[in-house]
């Protein structure tokens, strides 16, 4: 207890040159806040026997608990786990003319929902609807904040108190147990599956027709393949079925993309003015996936039914701000100049990376990752790796790649672990993946302007750290 009482006070640490320093840097709320956690740590730590610290490793212990809040929870990271669209890591980064426009919106007040030429409140969709419009073909447009919750609009204004007939082959399920039998309910719809797991046919449909149903629906498998025996109706056959039975037909795209990737050389995905031209009434899809853009989810189709949706009040508590319609008309307005998409849509140049080039990255960074690791019983060497495109987008494709594989010399276990942790720990925390008894780094989205920072970083790596954010 007399060792206890020689700890100083809340009031005498505040006068000291350093904390006052961290006053000044963070706030005297937060430090005095802060000074109390480790003057009760000390003497509860006393109080089982061990020794009290001084003032000076008090005041050591409350500047780095300082830095460590002060640390952001979203910070960047380097992805290097060869999975472009990351969920996990924020799916698509946005090119330099979102990001513009993004910080444009951020710093000023902006025409969202005024009409500059009449003078008088204005509609937040007209920012982007005209380009919707123009490159999927449809009559209009609305936003929401997710794929989700535009698949979720639609059928709670359309569809409520009534049947939706989907292929049972396509009730899939999204990221975080989210499942589309699970979304009809909620929106207060009444699912009817017809089909089989691996063929459905027009007559499937035809036979679930009562007087109840309000809908078909097609939802693209994007995040699983079935193959071999399979069997599914083309849109067009599903349109012309609805639209004899007076029934609408929707169509969820769910990753989406506004061009067609063959031109690149990527797999074919499905855009939304295929799914409109072969009969749509409506068709949702994401931004933040393929297309490239902000988390939103956007709905095209006819006039009247977008219409419909935009009155329902749900609409209001699922739209999106000025942020999200500020980037995303700008990458809306860089898919009508398609003979430049490749060079400056951010996701469009990782998904068409070639692999020589980023096998000459790897090249640049070897040495550098050796030195780094000199002193640990590991083996760098590079390697050529299969990227995937992510985010429940073409599930079995997968791209020609290189990285970095880091293997344990002997029997070193938990080696890899540890640098995993290490390189988690970076002030720009790297994120890569274990996997066949190596930690891989996928180069492919390390541009080579960002070079310069990883290596940097790399002589600060700690074996023994932990993560803190």
């Amino acid at each position: 207890m007399n060792a206890l009482s020689k700890l100083p006070s809340v009031s005498h640490l505040l006068t000291h040159d350093r904390i006052e320093g961290l006053v000044q840097a963070h706030g005297r709320a937060v430090i005095t806040g802060l000074i109390r956690d480790q003057l009760a740590e000390a003497r509860e730590a006393g109080r089982n026997g061990a020794p009290i610290p001084d003032e000076s490793s008090l005041i050591e212990d409350v500047s780095a608990a300082a830095q460590a809040q002060a640390l952001p929870r979203l910070c960047p990271v380097f992805n290097l786990t060869g999975t472009v669209l990351h969920t996990n890591l924020g799916r698509a980064s946005l090119p330099e003319e979102a990001i513009t426009a993004l910080v444009e919106a951020a710093r000023n007040p902006c025409a969202l929902e005024y009409d500059i030429e009449q003078g008088g409140r204005g509609d937040r969709d007209d920012v982007v609807e005209q380009l919707l419009c123009e490159l999927t073909g449809a009559e209009a447009a609305t936003v929401v904040n997710n794929n989700a919750a535009a698949v979720f609009l639609l059928l709670n204004t359309l569809a409520h108190k009534k049947k939706v007939v989907v292929s049972r082959g396509e009730l899939v399920e999204i990221g975080g147990a989210f499942r589309v039998p699970d979304i009809m309910k909620r929106a207060g719809a009444k699912l009817v599956e017809v089909g089989t797991t691996n063929r459905t046919h027009l007559r499937d449909f035809a036979g679930a027709i009562s007087p109840r149903t309000g809908m078909f629906m097609k939802v693209h498998t994007s995040n699983y393949a079935i193959e071999g025996f399979t069997h599914a109706v083309p849109e067009h056959e599903l349109a012309t079925l609805a639209h004899e039975h007076e029934l609408t037909f929707a169509v969820d795209l769910g990753s989406g993309t506004l061009t067609d990737l063959e031109r690149w050389g990527l797999p074919h995905e499905p855009t939304p003015r295929e799914s409109i031209e072969a009969g749509a009434d409506l068709v949702t899809f994401s931004g933040d996936k393929l297309l490239g853009g902000p988390q939103v989810g956007m709905l095209v189709g006819r006039r009247d039914l977008i219409a419909q949706i935009k009155q329902n009040p749900l609409k209001r508590a699922l739209r999106v701000g000025k942020l999200t319609l500020a980037s995303l008309e700008a990458v809306l307005r860089l898919y009508r100049d398609p003979d430049r998409l490749s060079q400056r849509l951010t996701t469009l140049q990782q998904l068409t990376r070639p692999e020589a080039e980023i096998r000459e990255a790897a090249q640049r960074l070897l040495p550098e990752l050796q030195s780094a690791l000199d002193a640990w019983p590991v083996d760098v060497e590079i390697v050529p790796l299969r990227s995937q495109i992510g985010s429940g987008s073409l599930p079995v494709d997968r791209l020609p790649s290189a990285g970095l594989a880091v293997r344990p010399q002997g029997r070193s276990s938990g080696v890899l672990n540890r640098l995993e942790a290490g390189l988690r720990c970076l002030p720009k925390p790297v994120v890569g993946r274990i996997e066949d008894g190596a930690l891989l780094l996928d180069l492919r989205c390390l541009p080579p302007e960002q070079e310069p920072d990883f290596t940097a970083q790399l002589t600060q790596l700690d074996l023994s750290q932990t993560p803190t954010r």
